[in-house]
């Protein structure tokens, strides 16, 4: 049946919407549109009590598992944060209702033309550097004066994108979980950027997390980054990597970016002014650049757009330079992938890190990177597996964990003054970069890099790189390291 008509049939059917988040919200006015009966079911009280407010039906999730519950259900979008395993989501699939995610619905909403013609998908995906690539994308697609939103999981729901006129081109960060729940996406052009562990948990295991990832390239052009072993092995039509390029690749030659992919050999910039430095972030303005050329942007929209791009908060910014060292706040580096990138970034580290592993592990990371580091303090959840780690792979590092008061058999951080609370994240941050500033040496790097998720103590890894930054800020020279 064609998407239009799957949608259209939705008037006067009860649709459940699983998860009152931003996803959740977004997608009320176009089922609105569509005529739908619209029930919503969340697992908070003030959730739900908030949907009722706006005129909706609400369903707590025992009530919808009872018998009936589900009987008038035609479709069911889910948040992206549910698991396939969730009981509410198996239940409606044993009945043969559609589970869609959110993205799954945005693209039957595009090709329906709900909004407006049809957009053109530039999708990314990948565990690491998806939001570095995806706004230097949406920067370049509008160097090239072309309608542009940076959405998806950058922030900005893709329903949201649609309903604003003068988007033509949707720059679309998605993750793993947003792909799951999203079979019928086919973009313009898709890059996988790379792949390590991540998410292991939710997908059930590595495979089953590459698979959903592979979904960004079901489309017309796929872009997958030739340095990482595992997207490399995907299906593609075009690739990146950091060195030179051979034919239907993107690379770097003598210093600038190059194109031998969707021309002979285009020249797209220099490779030593892009934001942020280093390989990782040159490798992101490959994918980006690899994705417009895709669509046929031309070669000097892609060098202003990405000559425009600054990286954004916690994403490898140095916020506070004290007597020779640089404390740096890399909080969105939420796996080992990521923070592998940042480490290597930097000669001499003091290595803040910690959190939740979600399944991965960090003994390939902490062997590769153990020759660069000054010192490691740990926080968190998972703080004594990375601190094995390190006694596995770099018993020579001096490690410090930083305690909280579920924490009472794990080694306390030596003079470092206690904190009053401390449960209190903030605090535990505090001793954590008092720590590493004692370890440090002139010249050295302080880098909060967690390799872990930040949920176990913080908001978001925002809330994380803020805490990084403010007690940074708050450091003097007498916290600095004087034994050396």
């Amino acid at each position: 049946m064609p998407l239009a008509e799957d949608l259209h049939g939705l008037r006067d059917a009860r649709v459940l919407v699983a998860g009152w988040g931003i996803s959740g919200r977004a997608v009320i006015d176009p089922l609105r549109i569509l005529g739908a009966r619209i029930v919503v079911t969340d697992g908070r009280a003030d959730s739900l009590a908030e949907a009722v407010g706006l005129g909706l039906d609400s369903a707590p999730e025992a009530e919808l598992l009872a018998a009936g519950g589900l009987d008038d259900i035609a479709l069911v979008i889910t948040s992206p944060g549910f698991r396939p395993e969730a009981p509410l989501l198996i239940e409606a699939a044993r009945r043969g209702i559609p589970v869609w995610g959110d993205i799954e619905f945005s693209w039957r909403v595009d090709h329906a033309e709900l909004y407006g013609p049809t957009r053109r998908w530039l999708v990314v995906t990948g565990t690491n550097g998806k939001t570095t690539t995806t706004t230097m994308l949406h920067t370049i697609l509008r160097a090239a004066g072309l309608g542009s939103a940076a959405c998806g999981n950058i922030g900005l729901p893709v329903i949201d994108a649609l309903r604003r006129p003068d988007v033509r081109v949707l720059a679309v960060e998605l993750s793993s979980f947003q792909l799951y729940w999203a079979p019928s996406v086919r973009p313009n052009a898709g890059a996988v950027l790379n792949i390590a562990e991540d998410h292991l948990d939710w997908h059930g295991g590595l495979s089953g997390y590459v698979a959903a990832k592979a979904r960004a390239l079901a489309g017309n052009v796929a872009v997958v980054g030739l340095d990482d072993p595992v997207a490399a092995a995907l299906p593609h039509t075009a690739g990146f990597r950091i060195g030179e390029p051979g034919p239907k690749e993107l690379g770097v030659r003598d210093g600038r970016l190059v194109d031998r992919a969707f021309a002979e050999d285009a020249d797209l910039g220099p490779a030593d002014t892009i934001s942020p430095p280093g390989p990782a972030g040159i490798l992101d303005a490959l994918a980006a650049a690899a994705l417009a050329r895709a669509i046929l942007v031309p070669p000097r929209a892609i060098i202003a757009g990405l000559a425009a791009h600054h990286v954004g908060p916690h994403r490898a910014s140095a916020v506070r330079e004290l007597g020779g060292v640089t404390f740096v706040d890399d909080s969105k580096a939420t796996n080992p992938h990521a923070a592998r990138s940042s480490l290597l970034a930097h000669p001499h580290v003091v290595w803040v890190a910690g959190g939740q592993l979600k399944g991965a592990t960090v003994d390939d990371l902490v062997a590769e990177v153990a020759s660069r580091l000054r010192g490691a303090v740990l926080i968190g959840v998972d703080a004594t597996k990375i601190a094995a780690a390190l006694a596995r792979h770099a018993p020579e590092v001096p490690v410090l964990l930083v305690p909280t008061r579920d924490d009472a058999g794990v080694t306390a951080v030596t003079d470092v003054t206690p904190a009053t609370d401390v449960t209190d994240p903030d605090a535990v941050m505090a001793n954590a970069v008092r720590a590493a500033a004692r370890l440090a040496r002139p010249g050295d790097t302080v880098l909060l890099a967690p390799a872990a998720a930040s949920l176990d103590m913080f908001r978001s890894y925002g809330h994380r790189g803020d805490s990084f930054a403010v007690a940074a800020a708050e450091l003097t020279e007498a916290d600095l390291g004087t034994h050396w």
